[in-house]
């Protein structure tokens, strides 16, 4: 808490990098139904005003993250930080054709990856064993794949995470201090992505869904979105 006092002490020199799905907006069986809550926005608007950068880093594509969390003040790197990457655009048919042949019934496509959903399973034990497998036939044909919260990610072979994200715009903005907030497995490179700066605060919204990792990492814990609207407060 310390370190969160120390940004918000001097915001202008300072960057929070949020996660939306599981962070900002709460988790929903139909990822289209996604929202973030409005007494969530107001503060998401005060600190657009407060801080050096706010950005969104997120697997949503840009535009939906965008019309999920409504607040267009803040920066969005979309797609696990394939919308900053140059060459994922030359994979998409690829990926796209591989999640189409996948036989998997909900499947999200977005402009350079897709998503291959399961929160709505009948078994969602056997379901992730059946992801799992594609998963496997996604690296054999030269694709990236990565498990999270009730879904599977198929991803260009390109170097192209969250935290490449996050540093992408650390660099673009020059700022040294940040705080970055998330709920699965790809914010692990996130949580990276801050080592070495001058103040450094990594939130996990913790769930039974996310990976252990995620809370052992840790500076700050919190327990839903909710609460992490909360601490948004302090800051």
């Amino acid at each position: 808490m310390d370190a969160i006092s120390r940004l918000a002490a001097e915001p202008e020199r300072a960057a929070l990098f949020l996660d939306v799905d599981g962070v900002l907006a709460p988790i929903v069986a139909r990822p289209e139904d996604a929202s973030v809550p409005e007494s969530t926005r107001r503060e998401l608007r005060r600190l657009a005003a407060r801080y050096g950068l706010v950005a969104c880093v997120t697997g949503r594509d840009g535009d939906t993250a965008r019309g999920i969390v409504g607040v267009p003040e803040l920066r969005y790197a979309g797609e696990h930080g394939l919308e900053i990457e140059p060459d994922a655009a030359a994979y998409a048919a690829r990926v796209h054709r591989f999640a189409r042949e996948s036989g998997w019934p909900d499947v999200e496509e977005k402009p350079f990856s897709a998503a291959l959903h399961y929160r709505r399973a009948a078994d969602p034990e056997a379901a992730r064993r059946s992801l799992e497998a594609i998963a496997g036939r996604a690296a054999a044909s030269g694709l990236r794949a990565t498990l999270g919260r009730m879904v599977l990610d198929i991803l260009p072979p390109v170097t192209a995470t969250k935290g490449t994200a996050v540093r992408h715009l650390l660099d673009e903005s020059g700022l040294r201090r940040a705080l970055y907030a998330g709920d699965d497995t790809t914010d692990l490179d996130g949580f990276s992505a801050l080592d070495g700066l001058e103040v450094a605060v990594r939130v996990a919204v913790a769930s039974t869904e996310g990976p252990p990792r995620l809370r052992e990492l840790a500076d700050v814990v919190v327990d839903s979105p909710a609460a992490f609207a909360e601490l948004l407060g302090r800051l």
